[in-house]
């Protein structure tokens, strides 16, 4: 038997870059709706409320409890 050596080639993967253009309106939208939703959870109901009455403040209760916000 005689010794053959496969030698592996290392597989080359192009690379582009990225499309900041079109990644940053969904990164801010994304992040507005973020804050959007920290709002809700975290202040809704307080000394900056938009809304009267609890319902909010009910709907979210729980979240607010794993997320270590206070309410009562």
């Amino acid at each position: 038997m005689s010794d053959i050596a496969a030698t592996a080639r290392p597989v080359s993967i192009p690379v582009s870059p990225i499309p900041v253009a079109e990644v940053l309106p969904w990164a801010v939208f994304a992040g507005l709706m973020l804050l959007l939703a920290v709002y809700f959870v975290g202040a809704e109901q307080g000394a900056t409320s938009l809304f009267s009455g609890s319902a909010v403040h009910e709907f979210v209760h729980d979240g607010r409890h794993l997320l270590g916000f206070p309410c009562h």
